[in-house]
């Protein structure tokens, strides 16, 4: 009987130790798992950054290249604006069952923010042909959005200049502007800048600048696609003074920064020296845009630029740039990742050969 009882107790003992076993092995191969299943994300991951920087290094060797064919111009016509070229450059850079997309954007395509104001550090009054482009721009996307008419353009333009000024102690820009003491007032509270805008996001902070203005996709135009904060320069005979002249590129600008420059009322024209850019015959581009005033081949523009307006409209556009945006798009087993990148073409003191210096990067 008692080896009956001992046989029995053996077998509980031996189901309880396998169970035990069983769970332990289960444990152990879900931490297995887990950990290859880790180590394969941490090491696809570490491939997508690879693929990133491949692809911003591909885009600069576009740039540097564009730099010696083509002096000092650069248009919407070129490689580096180019999908089909920038595809047949990236299918150079082999990575299995990965995907790369690339885009450049020529930064000062765009409106400089901080070029409202006419110096650093000790600017204080207004730069007035690029106060008056943000009013024509803020109108127009005002236009395009009902959620925008109570917005007034000249509350913003003055709130603007009153955050990037130094006079911080002195009286608000205008009967609208905002200076620290507006701003302590908000919960929460801080205080202005009183210096150059570092970030573009930090726009809407300034009083006027609301999140749909600044976020909003108005039939594909926003506050922050048509905005930059590069292009600073050296004052000249000065050693700490800077300035943003503010020209833009007339041949990579977009519709609502062409508006912008233009006259008021000129949004017809802006759509049309868009479309005479990029206007193609067997896959070849028709007008050539090399040459200064290209623009007065326009249809209608000799009407609106009179020689009066295309002076004073020629203080406004530059037809080169060297400050580019690089946006490089990765994809491997369905892990996604973004690199952003601006670069500064440039030549390099020691080599007299040009080169891309990268100013910021943000991965995400």
């Amino acid at each position: 009987m008692i080896f009956q009882n001992n046989r029995g107790i053996a077998l509980i003992l031996s189901i309880a130790v396998c169970s035990l076993l069983f769970t332990t092995a289960l444990s152990l191969n879900r931490k297995v798992r887990f950990s290859i299943i880790a180590s394969a994300s941490s090491k696809d991951r570490l491939i997508l950054s690879q693929m990133a920087w491949s692809g911003v290094n591909a885009a600069i060797a576009l740039l540097v290249r564009d730099r010696y064919e083509t002096d000092d111009i650069d248009s919407v016509q070129e490689d580096w604006a180019n999908t089909e070229k920038i595809n047949e450059l990236l299918a150079d850079i082999l990575y299995e069952d990965g995907t790369i997309e690339l885009k450049i954007t020529d930064e000062l395509s765009k409106i400089q923010v901080n070029a409202i104001v006419d110096k650093f550090p000790s600017g204080s009054r207004f730069n007035y042909p690029q106060k008056d482009m943000w009013e024509k721009f803020i109108k127009f996307l005002i236009s395009k959005d009902d959620r925008l008419s109570d917005l007034v353009p000249e509350t913003i333009t003055s709130s603007i200049k009153d955050w990037l000024d130094s006079n911080d102690d002195d009286a608000i820009t205008g009967v609208n502007g905002a200076e620290s003491d507006y701003y302590q007032g908000l919960d929460p509270p801080y205080s202005c800048r009183n210096e150059p805008v570092k970030n573009l996001d930090e726009l809407v902070l300034i009083k006027g600048i609301t999140s749909e203005l600044y976020y909003g996709i108005m039939k594909g135009y926003s506050v922050s696609r048509c905005l930059t904060i590069y292009g600073a320069e050296r004052v000249a005979n000065s050693d700490n003074l800077i300035k943003f002249n503010g020209k833009i590129n007339i041949n990579t600008a977009d519709i609502p920064v062409l508006i912008a420059l233009l006259p008021e009322g000129s949004e017809e024209l802006a759509k049309d020296i868009y479309d005479y850019r990029i206007e193609t015959s067997d896959s070849k581009f028709v007008n050539d845009i090399k040459r200064k005033k290209w623009y007065r081949h326009v249809s209608g523009s000799s009407i609106i630029l009179t020689p009066k307006r295309v002076k004073r409209f020629e203080k406004l556009i530059r037809y080169g740039s060297d400050l580019f945006r690089i946006d490089t798009d990765v994809e491997l087993h369905g892990i996604k990742m973004s690199m952003s990148a601006v670069v500064k073409r440039e030549k390099d003191k020691a080599t007299q050969k040009w080169i891309c210096r990268i100013l910021s990067n943000n991965m995400s």
